[in-house]
């Protein structure tokens, strides 16, 4: 009777601490949203707040099809720009009829217009999975984007549909003429929407969904129907996307044909993968990380977009786990208290892994810069495009950079065998 008491005590224990870390998380994340404008309050940096909130949105109702479903959209943005359309007629109606609906209700109509369209399309959408899904996406994608020049009347053309979100009705006596409340209204939807996507995620549908993508055939086999489960998911995923481009729509006060275009749905897939699909925090950090480059890179050089592709194809060469799934690799080390004997060998590998990085920088902004001859700026260091010097430092920094990282990263492998060991003896890796 002892052994069976100490033995409930101390599971009731690690549930209530496992309870109390769980909600320790959110109320962090909330308390990190309310404090950043107070330590960051330049107009630049609240709106690239408002931007990585919109960002995490879209992403995590990206990764209910992806991460979660196992589908493969080339087309998500539909329902992102259909939202931001759906918001901005939605706020121009509320002016004009002069209806008491306040802004912070506005993502909620976007959110309704991003499901009306994942309902219509959806049912036949998710008849197949894997490379026909994929295309139709794609094919639906292009459609819904060049339509969107031709019918006018709906989505305003090449100028798209403008409105002002400080003439709704007030809340609070707020106006949301100040980025500073319309950081506050996206952080409320944010933490809204990532709350009840995860609740999702924890639910029997979200369940049956994960076993959806892994195996359809055993899913059909206990008795449900894998194309009700796609298509439900496929109408939340909908439905999430549409909120963001609402508050996009809220945040810039127009929606136009760029909310519809491949870019939107290349930028989403890249944050969801490149953040890791199998873990629920995975694509907010590949959002914060996406956006953060977009708007620090478009501002430096012109080949933005190459960066952007060559860290995608290192992340499925690599880490198809993504940034989440390199994180929780080191979980079971810490827990095994082994982690120490890894680190050393990352100390190695820093350096010429930032040689490798700087070399393909310098050989990438050269060949960019070589007709212009502008000068490239590389850590405070000037380069002539046009100079041999320049070809033979880029090459030196890419090929020395690239062997001796090899062998280091060797020697992190042999490291984590060792790690990864004595945490196994220990319990704490299957």
């Amino acid at each position: 009777m002892t052994t069976a008491t100490t033995s409930t005590s101390k599971a009731a224990a690690d549930a209530a601490g496992g309870s109390l870390r769980f909600y320790g998380v959110w109320l962090i994340g909330i308390v990190v949203l309310i404090v950043l404008p107070m330590i960051f309050s330049s107009g630049g940096s609240l709106t690239s707040f408002s931007l990585i909130g919109i960002a995490i949105v879209f992403a995590l109702s990206y990764n209910i099809l992806l991460g979660q479903t196992g589908l493969l959209s080339f087309g998500h943005a539909v329902h992102y720009g259909l939202g931001g359309f759906a918001a901005c007629h939605m706020m121009n109606a509320v002016v004009s009829h002069g209806w008491p609906i306040p802004l912070p209700f506005i993502p909620l109509f976007g959110g309704l217009g991003g499901l009306m369209f994942a309902m219509i399309i959806g049912w036949v959408m998710t008849k197949r999975a894997g490379t026909v899904f994929a295309m139709i996406s794609l094919g639906i994608g292009e459609l819904v984007a060049s339509s969107s020049l031709i019918l006018r009347s709906v989505f305003g053309g090449e100028s798209g549909i403008t409105t002002d979100r400080t003439a709704l009705p007030k809340l609070l006596g707020w106006s949301f003429g100040p980025q500073l409340q319309v950081y506050y209204l996206i952080a409320f939807w944010l933490v809204l929407s990532a709350i009840a996507m995860y609740a999702l995620t924890r639910t029997p549908l979200g369940r049956i969904c994960n076993a959806v993508r892994d195996n359809p055939e055993r899913v059909q086999f206990i008795g449900y129907d894998p194309h009700v489960v796609r298509y439900i998911a496929f109408c939340f995923a909908g439905f999430f996307a549409g909120i963001a481009g609402g508050l996009a729509a809220i945040n810039f006060e127009i929606a136009n044909s760029a909310y519809l275009g491949a870019i939107q749905s290349g930028l989403v897939l890249f944050s969801t993968f490149i953040g890791g699909t199998a873990f629920f925090f995975g694509p907010i950090l590949g959002a914060i990380l996406v956006t953060y480059l977009q708007l620090g890179l478009t501002n430096l050089t012109t080949a933005w977009q190459l960066y952007f592709g060559i860290i995608f194809i290192g992340i499925v060469m690599y880490a198809p786990g993504g940034i989440a799934g390199l994180l929780m690799m080191h979980r079971p080390l810490i827990r095994a208290g082994t982690l120490w004997t890894v680190i050393p060998s990352y100390l190695v590998a820093i350096v010429p892994t930032v040689a490798l990085a700087c070399g393909v920088i310098l050989a990438i902004e050269t060949v960019a810069r070589f007709s212009g001859g502008d000068a490239i700026n590389l850590f405070g260091i000037a380069f002539n495009p046009t100079s041999p010097v320049t070809w033979i430092a880029a090459a030196v920094l890419v090929v020395g950079g690239f062997v001796v990282a090899r062998l280091t990263w060797r020697r992190i492998a042999e490291a984590w065998d060792r790690a990864g060991t004595v945490a196994r003896d220990r319990g704490y890796l299957a």
